[in-house]
């Protein structure tokens, strides 16, 4: 990488926290519009602009508009927006390029989360007349709050051996992402499986 000697982070740094407290009686989605806008255009970090997104969102979670256990997926709403807007040279422009970014991560979000739950109420079904004994509930568990599993890993949360892991799996229905289909040995054939 190459660096601007020049670059002088720490002042940059200085100047953005100083809008940040500027902006703090701000709406919170406003404010972490226009901190994201001036972290863009400070350029704060010369290696690190992904960080003002992360900024962004943690704000957000702060304040209670996201929940504490994730960050808001600014990226995949900023990415439907043309970079053209995003950095045009009109700051209007730019902040109305930000607030459909996260327009469109909310949308994006609210999809997610029901096709979420459609999927835990399609292995809910699945569970109508289990014995109680069954590992099965304790799979859909799992894969709803780890929607990416390897057979190790249920194994393991189930503590169950490889081979019952994997056929818990297949009851399930669970699709296989290793890309080798059916072509692989029985033992690998659900190394990541996904709702």
């Amino acid at each position: 990488m190459i660096y601007d000697l020049d670059w002088d982070e720490d002042t940059r740094l200085a100047e953005w926290r100083g809008v940040l407290r500027q902006f703090e009686n701000l709406p919170v989605m406003l404010r972490a519009i226009v901190v994201l806008d001036v972290w863009n255009e400070l350029s704060v970090l010369q290696h690190a602009p992904w960080l003002g997104r992360l900024l962004c969102a943690s704000i957000l979670r702060q304040a209670g508009i996201t929940s504490g256990t994730h960050l808001a997926a600014i990226n995949l709403g900023l990415k439907t927006i043309p970079v053209d807007r995003r950095r045009h040279r009109d700051r209007e422009t730019r902040l109305l390029a930000i607030t459909n970014g996260l327009i469109a991560a909310a949308e994006i979000g609210l999809k997610e989360h029901d096709r979420l739950t459609l999927a835990k109420t399609m292995m809910d079904r699945k569970l109508d007349g289990r014995r109680t004994s069954s590992k099965l509930p304790e799979l859909v568990e799992l894969v709803m709050v780890k929607p990416l599993v390897s057979a190790g890993m249920v194994a393991k949360a189930l503590e169950v051996t490889p081979q019952a892991a994997r056929r818990i799996v297949l009851e399930l229905g669970l699709r296989e992402m290793t890309g080798r289909g059916g072509l692989g040995s029985p033992m690998n054939s659900f190394e990541h499986c996904q709702i």
